[in-house]
């Protein structure tokens, strides 16, 4: 329990304040999010969910999820704060501040490396988010797809939970960062109706998924995964005439995009993007030694041995390596001049995005005066290369 100013206090939810965190997220939402609230409590409990009370009026409320993020063969547990809403009367008294600030905490002692999470432009760069990773885009669907007679689509329920998440990995299998769905978040999304979980079968075997919203204000197909071009038609096909009079967008993967590319507007011309945060990158990257080891001994400098140098101006890190073993990490202080010493810089903003992001450091570099591959361009970029990245979230973007 936290006082705040204003004789307002922030506290873990109890049942008793349920009701009242159902009528904020509905009010500052939509009437779906209720159900998500209840559906995710079922299986994270109270303690993951902190509510700001003045008396006994919930007047903001904001939940933690369970999250794990896969780079290389290294698992990285997460956190993702979602279901945020406050009372229009209590906006700009720094609630929300506070409420993250209990979820970074709580993820934190938990054991979470990075935080992950959709959020409104800039809002959340206010509290040590970046944008790093892109969000695949979502565009105008222009086409029917023929009916080719043998496709067979329908709702999914909890039954179907092994085939689909089969056909998600899948899809996810060639990108070098991924994030699937937690076993409880696909309980969720069979259960919720915010959306609807689909499956496609031909001759009894399931070879197509995905997720479609409504058409109250537009069908959107989102997280398709499907084992071949007629798959991933027979589903937009779906999509198509599920929405009726109402527009139809679709945000398919690389795979699917391309199975569909005749069917399918221009992507927008303005990338969307995850938020990460990285809380401390040093744990982050002693955790992610096995990763950089790994590219080290796919590369010239299987053989080597040396010190790579990064700093972050206000503190560096030194990675000994040899042989493809890197690590343990070395942490230092200051480091404004990390070229005179063979070592790189860059921005602590852009930790996430070095790590994750499309760019590698040396795209970084193209983009951003305070980030530099020095003297050891060829190593720095075998370290910090482009990402690939396949990211599932309970709600999509």
């Amino acid at each position: 329990m936290t006082p705040l100013p204003h004789g307002l206090v922030l506290r873990t939810a109890t049942p008793g304040d349920l009701p009242q965190i159902a009528e904020l997220l509905v009010d500052r939402g939509e009437p779906a999010d209720a159900v998500d609230f209840r559906l995710m409590l079922r299986d994270l409990g109270l303690e993951s969910c902190a509510v700001v009370v003045d008396g006994d009026r919930v007047v903001s409320t904001a939940t933690l999820l369970d999250e794990t993020l896969h780079l290389g063969e290294v698992a990285l547990p997460a956190g993702q704060v979602d279901l945020v809403a406050t009372d229009r009367a209590y906006e700009g008294r720094g609630l929300v501040r506070a409420l993250m600030n209990w979820a970074h905490e709580r993820s934190a002692a938990r054991g979470d490396l990075v935080q992950i999470m959709i959020g409104i432009p800039y809002f959340y760069r206010q509290f040590g988010y970046a944008y790093a990773v892109p969000i695949v885009p979502t565009r105008p669907v222009t086409g029917l797809p023929d009916d080719d007679g043998a496709h067979t689509v329908r709702v999914a329920g909890a039954a179907d939970i092994p085939a689909m998440a089969a056909l998600q990995d899948a899809a996810q299998a060639d990108a070098d960062l991924r994030m699937p769905h937690s076993a409880a978040c696909w309980r969720w999304l069979v259960e919720r109706d915010g959306s609807s979980q689909l499956l496609v079968e031909r001759n009894g075997s399931a070879v197509a998924t995905g997720r479609i919203t409504p058409p109250d204000e537009g069908v959107h197909l989102g997280q398709v995964a499907a084992v071949d071009p007629a798959a991933a038609r027979a589903l937009l096909r779906y999509a198509v005439l599920a929405g009726g009079e109402s527009t139809v967008e679709a945000s398919p993967r690389a795979f699917a995009a391309a199975a569909l590319a005749d069917y399918l507007g221009p992507p927008p011309q303005r990338p969307e993007l995850y938020y990460l945060r990285v809380p401390d990158t040093i744990a982050l990257l002693e955790r992610l030694r096995p990763v950089l080891g790994a590219r080290l001994a796919a590369s010239a400098f299987a053989d080597a041995e040396g010190e790579a140098i990064v700093s972050f101006f206000r503190s560096h890190v030194r990675l000994p390596y040899r042989a493809g073993v890197v690590g343990p990490v070395r942490n230092g202080g200051v480091m404004q001049a990390p070229g005179s010493q063979g070592g790189a810089a860059v921005a602590p903003d852009l930790v996430a995005a070095l790590l994750f992001g499309p760019d590698g450091l040396a795209g970084l570099a193209r983009r951003h005066p305070d980030a530099y591959p020095g003297p050891q361009t060829e190593l720095m970029s075998t370290l910090f290369p482009p990402v690939s990245a396949d990211i599932l979230t309970y709600y999509l973007p």
